[in-house]
């Protein structure tokens, strides 16, 4: 195999990445603080690390209606959801402490402007819906009703939430120039793997040189599996069922918006700048409730031009195991219907987990049903 360097990845978004840490200022005690949210947190640390490039901070007026209105920030860069922070009132200075929920200070922020905006339209736009019963509609009508913009330097990282599987854009860039690796495919999760995840993500390891199991481990809904039982079953599962030189567990640590289709876009846009050339695409991406059709995520690819995300998605449809055919399978290869096809849905696995039962194997490997019954028992 020859040998691939990081230079030879896929060009991080906007085309370099972004670097947004620094040193603590010495008049940082006399600035006016802004305490973030769970969600705003999560966008800091990515802007500082880079996972947002080509964003170098909390975006302006004309990027934030660009993107409501069209998907692209004002310099044509492609871009599906706003990355805003929404505060109080305009601040009295130039520059602005930015702190965590206890009040620990992280980062400063360039104020260059504040703009009021309209919950509504952002909702329609980016959600598709303005019912608040929708989750991530919800915290947009719970936030302040003015945006901050400005460039931020961050001078103290949040502690990850999982630091053994914590790498930053250049560290996993750097370890699949290790590795020799060109062509990498990354899987976003927030759900434990079951065989038609893995199924899919196989198919498409099949046709690249490595693979990039990135659970999501921000905030998400609180009916949601924790993250922490999410990575020990992405733990037994790799351990057993995959080749270990052909995969990297990360952890990435964005909030949830469940925002569909257009996270959809920007889960792979920031997949591309952690190194990813393709990116798995599935049913109801980044969904919830009956708010999207099931490929609406996969829709969305095509209101932009050939080549203009830099990222190429790969789609799968629902996939199944069928006891006709005898191994997974999805309605594009099985022809097959009905109760050849083991398919549970997630309250039937709830109820089994609840009472110590484990799902079918053909529905999920039992190590990680074994993970899941250990959680819902305690």
């Amino acid at each position: 195999m020859t040998l691939a360097t990081e230079s030879q990845l896929v060009t991080p978004h906007g085309g370099e990445l972004v670097d947004r840490t620094g040193e603590r200022p010495d008049d940082l005690v006399s600035l006016e603080t802004v305490r973030l949210t769970p969600r705003e947190l999560a966008d800091l640390d990515m802007l500082a690390s880079g996972a947002l490039s080509p964003l170098t901070g909390f975006m302006g007026k004309e990027d934030y209606e660009r993107v409501v209105e069209d998907m692209h920030l004002a310099s044509g860069v492609a871009w599906a959801l706003p990355v805003c922070l929404a505060v109080e009132a305009e601040p009295k200075g130039e520059r602005v402490a930015l702190a965590d929920e206890s009040g620990r200070p992280l980062a400063v922020v360039e104020v260059e402007e504040t703009f009021a905006y309209d919950k509504q339209r952002e909702a329609e736009s980016c959600f598709r819906t303005t019912e608040d019963e929708h989750p991530g509609v919800a915290r947009l009508y719970a936030q302040h009703d003015r945006y901050l913009a400005g460039t931020v330097t961050v001078f103290e990282r949040q502690q990850p939430a999982f630091p053994e599987l914590h790498r930053d854009p250049r560290e996993t860039r750097a370890l699949f120039g290790e590795r020799g690796w060109k062509r990498v495919v990354g899987f976003q999760t927030r759900n434990p793997i079951h065989r038609a995840h893995e199924y899919l993500t196989k198919s498409a390891l099949e046709t690249v040189d490595g693979l990039l199991i990135h659970p999501l481990v921000g905030e998400t809904k609180s009916d949601d599996v924790p993250a922490a039982v999410r990575v020990e079953a992405y733990g037994v599962l790799v351990e057993n069922y995959y080749p270990r030189d052909r995969v990297v567990v990360s952890a990435f640590p964005a909030a949830m918006r469940y925002a569909g289709p257009r996270e959809a876009i920007w889960h792979a846009v920031c997949r591309k700048n952690y190194g990813c050339s393709h990116f798995i695409v599935g049913r109801d991406h980044a969904g919830v409730g009956s708010y999207y059709g099931s490929y609406d995520a996969q829709l969305i690819f095509d209101e932009f031009a050939p080549g203009e995300l830099g990222v190429e998605p790969m789609f799968f449809e629902h996939s199944f195991w069928c006891r006709a055919c005898g191994q997974m399978a999805s309605p594009k290869t099985c022809p097959h219907e009905g109760d050849d096809r083991v398919f549970l849905s997630g309250t039937q696995v709830r109820e089994l987990l609840g009472r110590g039962e484990l799902p079918p194997e053909e529905f999920t490997r039992p190590e990680v049903a074994q993970v899941l019954i250990e959680a819902y028992r305690g």
